[in-house]
């Protein structure tokens, strides 16, 4: 059986572990953008600001993912807890 404070453990890591996932997508889209474009030319024709365009708004949604999905409901436990 899971309590109030086990379900508050999982939430909090999944949010450490999601914004880590986060922190290496954006590193690597900076550090290797040129590289990560042509890896991705080679199946999609994509222009430049596509690209860009497309990872910041996958970026974007993830984030928010992460914040409706896993810290809004940590913090909720929190605050009842």
């Amino acid at each position: 059986m899971m309590t109030i404070e086990t379900v508050g453990a999982v939430l909090l890591w999944c949010t450490v572990i999601n914004y880590g996932v986060l922190l290496l997508w954006f590193l690597v889209f900076v550090g290797a953008h040129d590289w990560l474009h042509r890896l991705h030319g080679r199946w999609f024709r994509l222009s430049a600001e596509h690209f860009d365009a497309l990872h910041y708004a996958g970026m974007s949604l993830f984030k928010v993912g992460i914040l409706l999905l896993n810290l809004v409901p940590y913090l909720a436990l929190r605050l009842i807890g």
